[in-house]
């Protein structure tokens, strides 16, 4: 169903635009942009920074007949309000005029910032915020040079710890209410408030509550000053040293948008990035560590063959002479990409192989952590490996093993240990590990084989709304390690005694793209994702459900 929209003049020029939207919204939609604090599209409209004032008006009409009236030229004559509006809390109308930059309008902002940094620090050398603050940035384009203000600032409380993972400085804060909103809003119960009235207002905490969420750290990111700073990240790095790629979180089947920060191959912070459709901009704070898992100490580094480390391409080869023998089992998981899982599927065909899997779930917490932890759960479906979901053992392969059916098990990044094997059924059988983690099945495999984390790759995963979405590639790999997709191809190569060389990514995907119909257009996934057609799996009992919609709608009657 098309949208609705409204003619509007923006700084003389016309626009056709959505119906509907506050003035803000609009102006960006045709790219302009106007300055504000308060305003946060995913959060009620709070009006109380004053920082995107605008200039209105309306085509004027004849107080007798209520005709409008028009110029000698044909256009409307425009009745002005008499002062500025604030363009988050003004919705467009048909033939609205608005006015974003002219002196009036400059004025207005200068005054506000005047008025907003009267109290506040000159810390910016010092503030964790430098460099994405909104404050700074603003007072540099629109501030006046200097201040008139010769009074002592009113000093307030500093590094106050919220939840053990904030700082709060209220000296710094501003009073846009943002993270009072979003505790109200989204996690549903007050954790944030203001105290004290004029000048010393300040923002606090509510003592002896529960102040702690797994998303409180939504906060730090929408707080537009440095008044809440997240605690781990505190004095690490400065933001305009760091590198940011676009990540997928893969904590959960939710699939929410990230943004990954690295310098010179180490991660420093993980942040929401925007996508309407799946996470808005907010993530749960448990994910933003989950690149800590792939630390130094707990990874596989070196390939081994009977505990021995070797040369990568001795376990390469070690592995196809294995496989060679037969009675072959692979696992695979939900962990692996769109374009990973295809290989392996290929591979366990090549092999006469049969494919097992695990689920790994949790508690379902009705916002942005679902019960599968797992991210590519339905890729597996949709690339055939399972046509059921999965039990959350594999006591069954490990059956299987213990009679002498399956001899060879090539395992990719699971723990068999953890899912119902026991010490004796890896002296029953040739267990190959794949992985980027040390775990007890690479302390007794056969053959270990270095894998790369999901930060030190690209790939597809298709998360629970059966919404294709790609992550790009954060940090360089160790040098010891082979990606996933490259080392199934070389086993599926020599495995084959094929000449076909190794396939990109790229490759991978068109080839998918043309077998599997509902991934046609995986290829070119854009930033945002691509929403495919899983109405064929419908009857599969999946634990989690795409619980987002719950919050956006009561977010939308909010806002009415």
């Amino acid at each position: 169903m098309d949208k609705k929209t409204v003619k509007v003049n923006i700084n003389g020029a016309d626009y056709e635009v959505e119906a509907g939207r506050n003035v803000l919204e609009t102006c960006r939609s045709v790219g302009i942009e106007i300055p504000h604090f308060c305003y946060h599209p995913d959060l009620k409209v709070a009006g109380s920074c004053r920082m995107c004032l605008v200039y209105t008006g309306m085509p004027a009409r004849d107080r007798a007949t209520g005709e409008l009236l028009k110029k000698e030229d044909g256009s409307f004559e425009i009745a002005w309000m008499p002062k500025p509006a604030i363009a988050c809390g003004t919705n467009v109308a048909e033939n609205m005029h608005i006015i974003t930059d002219s002196e009036a309008v400059r004025d207005c902002r200068r005054s506000v910032l005047e008025f907003i940094l009267l109290n506040h620090p000159l810390d910016c050398p010092i503030c964790d915020k430098a460099g994405e603050c909104r404050l700074q940035e603003y007072a540099h384009a629109y501030g006046r040079e200097e201040s008139r203000y010769v009074e002592n600032k009113n000093v307030k409380p500093k590094k106050t710890e919220v939840a053990g993972k904030i700082m709060l400085d209220a000296e710094r804060c501003i009073q846009c209410s943002r993270c009072i909103r979003f505790c109200n809003e989204f996690i549903g119960r007050s954790i944030f408030g203001f105290t004290k009235r004029g000048s010393k207002t300040e923002i606090a905490v509510y003592p002896e509550a529960d102040n702690d969420s797994n998303y409180l750290l939504n906060v730090v990111d929408g707080c537009p000053v440095g008044a809440l700073t997240e605690k781990a990240f505190r004095f690490k790095m400065r933001t305009w040293f760091l590198k940011a790629v676009d990540g997928i979180c893969a904590e959960s089947s939710a699939g929410v948008n990230t943004r990954v920060w690295s310098r010179e191959g180490r991660i420093y912070r993980i942040t929401p990035r925007e996508n309407s459709a799946v996470n808005q901009t907010w993530m749960s704070d448990s994910g933003r560590y989950v690149f800590e898992r792939f630390n130094s100490e707990n990874r596989l580094s070196r390939a081994r063959i009977d505990s021995s480390p070797c040369e990568l391409s001795y376990a390469v080869d070690r592995c196809v002479e294995i496989l060679k023998l037969g009675s072959v089992a692979v696992v695979a998981n939900a962990w692996q990409t769109l374009e990973e899982q295809y290989a392996a599927g290929e591979l366990a065909k090549a092999c006469g192989a049969r494919i097992f899997m695990a689920s790994h779930l949790g508690e379902d917490d009705g916002k942005l952590v679902s019960a599968d932890r797992t991210p590519n759960m339905r890729g597996a479906f949709l690339t055939g490996l399972v046509d059921s979901y999965p039990g959350g053992d594999l006591s069954e392969l490990a059956g299987l093993v213990r009679s002498g059916a399956v001899k060879t098990v090539l395992c990719l990044r699971e723990n068999l240990r953890a899912l119902g094997f026991e010490a004796k059924d890896f002296k029953s059988a040739n267990i190959i590990y794949c992985g980027a983690l040390e775990n007890e099945t690479s302390a007794s495999a056969k053959v270990c084989v270095p894998l790369r984390s999901e930060f030190e790759k690209r790939g597809l995963w298709v998360n629970r709304q059966f919404r294709v979405q790609k992550f790009e590639r954060a940090v360089e790999p160790p040098r010891e390690t082979i990606d996933d997709l490259e080392f199934l191809m070389a086993l599926l190569r020599d495995f084959t005694n094929a000449s076909f060389s190794i396939p990109s990514v790229g490759d991978v995907r068109r080839v998918i793209a043309s077998k599997i119909p509902q991934l046609k257009d995986c290829w070119n996934v854009g930033p945002e994702g691509l929403q495919i057609d899983g109405s064929a799996f419908a009857e599969i009992d999946f634990p989690e459900t795409d619980a987002m919609h719950f919050y956006k709608n009561q977010h939308a009657c909010s806002k009415e």
